[in-house]
């Protein structure tokens, strides 16, 4: 079976939202899906094509990102998470479960914080959690800085920059101490990525940057109704999944095989799929 998934732009006052969606139609509570730092939802295509079989998907590039506009000032975390409430506004979506992976997991807890009332359950894929000293590091040095060059060297940096993210942890620690185990996606997938990282070369680190100072523990205690804690995996946060689930009540987690090839990937969306049937 595949899902058709439909892509679309919603105006919000200070631009155009682009967004995937599918399953529009069935009954249920819709899932929002909100993609990691760099990147945009295309990344969650393959996510969506299983989930959309079952509810509602809506998948959007957040602003700075993939084919979103671009704020004029770097938004933090609840900066985000305000776009996407009044992107639900707009689509006249009342309510919904959010999933968010990495920093989309940030943008999942503030937006349960300040709209508890429309968010029917919560699932916090591979999220991080560093000590101030560290996340501020983190927020320093884990944006590459990447210019425009006249002789398109920007585009292989690009790729370089892409692919390392897969093998390292974190990417610019080149060593066999930092290598992870997931392994290379297809090249058409790195391929993907790296397109949607040059379109908003720009501002896409502003989202990194907001994710690593994000405030976590201080907010997930705030945190009520359905949670699911996840990592897949090979993940280079699956060590803090515990911790995370630990400040939230009632928190469950789930150790999935993760989404860093397609096989796994579909495993992965139907484990949460049956999650979200159970609790929505």
């Amino acid at each position: 079976m595949v899902t058709d998934i439909k892509r679309r732009f919603v105006d919000l006052s200070e631009g155009q939202i682009h967004l995937r969606e599918a399953g529009r139609d069935l009954p249920g509570t819709p899932l929002l899906m909100l993609h990691q730092a760099s990147g945009a939802s295309r990344a969650m295509a393959p996510l969506v094509e299983i989930i959309a079989r079952h509810r509602a998907v809506i998948a959007p590039d957040l602003p700075g990102n993939g084919d979103s506009f671009a704020p004029e000032a770097a938004p933090d975390m609840a900066g985000y998470a305000d776009h996407v409430a009044r992107l639900m506004d707009a689509m006249k979506i009342e309510r919904v479960a959010v999933y968010g992976f990495h920093a989309g997991a940030s943008v999942a807890v503030e937006l349960a914080k300040a709209h508890p009332d429309r968010i029917a359950a919560v699932i916090l894929d591979s999220m991080g959690l560093y000590a101030p000293d560290e996340a501020k590091a983190f927020s320093d040095a884990y944006v590459p800085k990447i210019a425009r060059h006249p002789h398109g060297l920007h585009m292989a940096q690009t790729w370089h920059y892409v692919r390392d993210t897969y093998l390292f942890w974190p990417w610019f620690e080149t060593s066999a101490e930092h290598r992870r185990s997931v392994g290379l996606p297809a090249t058409d997938d790195i391929h993907d990525k790296v397109m949607e990282v040059l379109k908003s070369l720009d501002t896409f680190g502003d989202y990194y940057r907001a994710a690593f100072l994000h405030d976590k523990a201080a907010v997930l205690p705030l945190l009520r109704g359905p949670v699911l804690v996840t990592a897949g995996a090979g993940n280079s946060q699956m060590r803090h999944m515990a911790e995370i689930a630990a400040l939230i009540p009632g928190a469950e987690t789930l150790e999935t095989p993760g989404v860093y090839d397609h096989e796994s990937m579909a495993r992965t969306a139907q484990m949460l799929s049956d999650w979200l049937d159970g609790v929505t």
